[in-house]
């Protein structure tokens, strides 16, 4: 049997085991026995004969968040690696290039506000915010950097502070933005769970064209030596960035505008994917869209059982995570 067939075999396997995990672990336990009869129910009209209660807490409860979890850390570390490999910064991730923070003020602006007068969806409002703070952000760089004396190379010795103009405004429902408390359950519902799809699809698939995600490893790879080595190497280097950067904050906004803003997904995962696999994007992309599903999965089981009583929010549990691998 093909090798790669083997590892795509193993990857789907270790996937759905974390799923089934995610959904039978809680405050209270359910069989796996138990969860796989509940989806053979609901999918093909079994007829086993289950507890309506633990029926309802798997189909409407712990599957949307298992799910919900594993797409936006599948979306979230993929984004990570695009950053970093086109940024050559180690540290790059949605989270602090500010695309997270200006998608969750383009959502508050659209919620709460009202900005769009109601023609405007939350994700779109998200999205557009996710690109005006990192076209903000790469601006001040460029002009720091032009300041300093090196306008070839102007993110080197640039630093940026994000802040939030959601912060100022006082309603509760902002700050839950940023914490991921505004689904403090990562529950969500059918027109959400459509979005998310449709957002990771349209980002990680935008790439049918050249540049995409999918198309891009080699892209992403010549980007290691640089845009201009990029660019000696037959790379469309300023469509293939346009491209991937708008791929990275439809990701960012969708994920925002349906969970909150959760960071150091994109940050940690694809570090902890190149210690294993290496630098190369045949690898790196995958295995980081599997680990972050995998990371967020765990860590929104976490966030149900570390606490009895108590759903702590998930971008806290990776926050912790976060600092304990960066010290």
């Amino acid at each position: 049997m093909n090798a790669s067939l083997i590892r795509t075999l193993l990857a789907l396997a270790l996937l759905l085991a974390a799923v089934l995990a995610g959904v039978a672990i809680g405050e209270t336990a359910i069989s796996p026995q138990v969860v796989l009869q509940v989806l053979a129910n609901k999918l093909w009209a079994a007829g086993y004969g289950l507890d309506p209660i633990d029926e309802g807490v798997v189909w409407n409860y712990r599957l949307t968040r298992t799910l919900v979890a594993a797409a936006c850390g599948a979306g979230l570390a993929t984004c990570g690696v695009i950053l970093q490999s086109l940024l050559r910064n180690p540290l790059a991730d949605p989270y602090l290039l500010g695309i997270s923070a200006g998608a969750s003020t383009g959502a508050v602006l659209v919620a709460l506000i009202g900005v769009g007068g109601g023609l405007i969806s939350l994700s779109a409002g998200a999205f557009v915010g996710a690109m005006a703070a990192f076209a903000l952000v790469s601006l001040l760089a460029r002009a720091s950097g032009s300041a300093n004396g090196c306008p070839d190379h102007p993110r080197r010795h640039c630093r940026l502070a994000v802040v939030q103009c959601a912060d100022r405004v006082p309603d509760h429902q902002v700050r839950q933005f940023r914490t991921g408390a505004r689904h403090h359950v990562l529950a969500a519902g059918q027109p959400q769970r459509r979005a998310l799809a449709l957002g990771v699809a349209g980002g990680a698939g935008g790439g049918r064209r050249p540049g995409g995600v999918p198309v891009a490893r080699r892209a992403l790879d010549a980007f290691t030596f640089g845009s201009d080595s990029a660019a000696s190497l037959g790379i469309p280097v300023r469509r293939v960035q346009v491209v991937l950067v708008g791929c990275a904050a439809l990701v960012t906004a969708v994920m925002v505008s349906i969970v909150g803003s959760i960071g150091f997904v994109g940050l940690v995962i694809p570090h902890a994917v190149r210690l294993l696999l290496g630098t190369g994007h045949s690898r790196l992309l995958p295995a980081s869209a599997l680990g972050g599903a995998l990371f967020l999965i765990a860590a929104d089981v976490l966030s149900r059982t570390l606490i009895k009583g108590q759903l702590i929010p998930v971008g806290v549990v990776t926050a912790l995570v976060a600092r304990r691998c960066l010290r």
